[in-house]
Parts: structure tokens; sequence; C-alpha cells
């Protein structure tokens, strides 16, 4: 797949913005705050319609503006493709493929596909298992774009189930407790799927994983990545997976009562990152923790090629200047041509005369772009 043209309107610091891509490869190069990180941004939400970034539209949308528009021209092996999300400062997002609004916003997803690598990326391993949730979900939106509906139908079900957990304080009389195994029900059977979905894209994504990862690390070093579910998945049959999750949720019912708060199910999942069976988080050093970083995105982009049949997007921002040369080379050279790939930086000191010949390299100054000679 290919990114012919991206058109940014009252998109963050972009008033009015359109960049042809003329490469498989583009350098954003420019200081910090320039505006380089948001193009990428504008990128991954036509990809997941999330942004890793911030949660709100109206952070997106340019200061003073009402609305602001990402379009872009998408060349697929299936022909080509007219994207748009309009984003609102006080209402709802929409959406359009080929000048047609998409009343289901799950119809645009699937269409472009792209892989985010930041210095972010790096709290994976560092940061809380929230973060490690939020990675995996993100994949598999792409992989699978039911899922964005499984997921927040499960998430709806979770708030409204807290809000009566929390409504009801410490005593509960029988319509009450009528009322919650409602809940429990609805909680389990939206959880389940999402369970499933988790545990089959890790266990495809893990193996992948590790091959690049003992590439990389020179076969030094062993990478685990493995699912552990809030709730015990011995069986991967949906029938026996719900009986386990309503066994823990009666189990913790005391304590969940006590605290007014769900504690049972895939928001409380884990992903597990071990290196030569030693959890990453806490005993991996920095260069450890960025091979391993690496070793994923470049799974997530060959498990995507995979599931769809044409190479994703790459979008690296500010990522290089993490990685030392040895694992630079191995990313550049993983990269080649078969991914279109967008790269941002503050120098072009990081790459070889060659990968400059075969670049287009824009200039990004507040929020406007021009080409660099």
């Amino acid at each position: 797949m290919y990114l012919k043209t991206l058109h940014l309107r009252q998109f963050r610091n972009y008033q009015d913005q359109r960049v042809d891509f003329l490469a498989p490869k583009t350098i954003l190069v420019g200081n910090n705050a320039q505006g380089k990180s948001n193009l990428l941004e504008a990128v991954e939400l036509l990809a997941t319609l999330r942004s890793h970034r911030v949660t709100r539209d109206r952070d997106l949308v340019r200061e003073e503006e009402v609305t602001g528009q990402i379009t872009a021209t998408l060349e697929r092996q299936n022909g080509s493709s007219d994207l748009s999300l309009t984003l609102r400062r006080n209402g709802r997002r929409t959406v359009a493929l080929n000048s047609e609004s998409l009343r289901r916003q799950l119809d645009f997803l699937g269409i472009l596909n792209a892989v985010q690598f930041s210095s972010l990326d790096l709290d994976l391993v560092r940061g809380g298992p929230e973060q490690r949730r939020s990675w995996i979900d993100t994949l598999l939106i792409q992989l699978e774009p039911v899922y964005a509906y499984i997921l927040q139908q499960y998430n709806q079900v979770l708030r409204q189930r807290n809000a009566f957990l929390k409504s009801q304080g410490s005593g509960s009389g029988g319509q009450e407790l009528e009322e919650l195994a409602v809940w429990n029900t609805q909680l389990v059977t939206t959880g389940v799927r999402v369970i499933r979905r988790r545990s089959r894209a890790i266990e495809r994504l893990a193996p992948i994983a590790s091959t690049w990862h003992a590439s990389i690390s020179g076969s030094t070093e062993v990478l685990q990545v493995n699912y552990a579910p809030n709730v015990p998945l011995e069986q991967n049959h949906p029938e026996e997976v719900q009986q386990a999750f309503l066994e823990k949720i009666e189990q913790r019912s005391v304590a969940e009562q006590h605290q007014g708060t769900t504690l049972v199910g895939p928001h409380r999942d884990e992903v597990e990152l071990t290196i030569n069976q030693t959890p990453a988080r806490s005993y991996g050093s920095q260069g450890q923790q960025r091979t391993l970083v690496l070793a994923l995105k470049l799974a997530e982009l060959k498990l995507i090629e995979e599931v769809i049949g044409e190479p994703p997007l790459l979008l690296l921002d500010d990522v290089l200047a993490e990685l030392d040369p040895n694992r630079q080379n191995q990313l550049l050279d993983a990269i080649q041509d078969r991914f279109q790939t967008l790269i941002t930086t503050t120098h072009l000191g990081s790459f070889d005369s060659q990968w400059l010949k075969a670049s287009q390299i824009l200039s990004v100054h507040a929020g406007k772009l021009s080409p660099q000679t």
C-alpha cells in the first residue's frame, strides 16, 4: 500500500498543508515542536482512529478553530481510496470513504494500515499493564477491525457495571443482586470476546518477535511474549472461559462491593515481556529494552503484512536517535523498500548517503513543509 497524498486542514499546528509523497521513504526534518510528530499522528488516526498522544478530539483541532480535517489518497493492490476524517472541537467526528459519509466508523478501519514507532513506545516495557493492553488493542483493530466494536462494547458494560457497584455501597438486597447478575452476564459475554482475540494475536505475534529479537541481539538473548489474562485461560473454548470468568467474579464479589469497582476482566490483563526468563521491565538495561521494543514493532509489521496481504506503512517518530548504530542499521535494513516509511528527525546525521538519495526530504517549520535538497 502506498500513501500518495495527505492534506491537513486546521489540524494541530497545520492550517492548510498538502503533502504529495514522491518516494517510498520520506524524511521530515526540523527542530522540536514544529509539527513533525503531528503529521505522523494524522496518518495514525486514519489507520486506527486513535492517537497514542491524546484521547480528546478538541486537542487535535487547531487553536480557535471549530473543526479540523485529515484527507488522504491511498493506493492499494485492489485500487485507490480517498479517506477523510473530520474532527470537531465540541462534537462527534465523522468519516468518509471516496467522498461518501460512512454511518459506522468501523467501516473506515482496515483501509489504511500503519505501524507507529516512537520514543514513547519504550514505555511498552517500562510502563504499566494498561500501556501494553493499549498496544495489543491497537494492533488488533488493524488485524480485525470488528475488534474496535467488541472492545467498545466491553468498555461500555464495564463503565455501567462500575456505576452500579458504586451506587450499591456494601449492602445489596435481592433485587440488586438480580441486577448485578445481569451485569455479570454481559461483562462475561463481551469480555470473553476480548480475551480470546488478544490471546490469538499474542500467539501469532510472539514467535515473530522472538525471531527478530534473536537476530538483533545476535542470538545472545531469548525474548518471550506471553499473554497473562486476568481470567484463567486453560481452555480456549468460550463456554469454559465464561465459566472461569463467572467463578472468579463470584470469588471477588465481596471485595468488588467494598471497593465499588470491577476487579475481574480483560481490563486487568497483562502482556508479560521477558528476556532470558527475567522480566524485561525490572531487569532489562536501556539497550535491552530498546531491542525488545524494536523486535515488537518489526513483528507488528510482519504480522499485519501476513494478515492483510500487503505491507503496511511504517511511521518512525524521532526513534533513530534512541537507537545505537547497530540497532539503527537493523531497523533500516529491515525496512529497505518493502514498507513506505515516514521518518521524523531533528538532523540527517543518522542516515547514510544511499538512504538520503532514495528519500524525499521535507523541512518542517511552524506547521509548514518545504522540500529540502
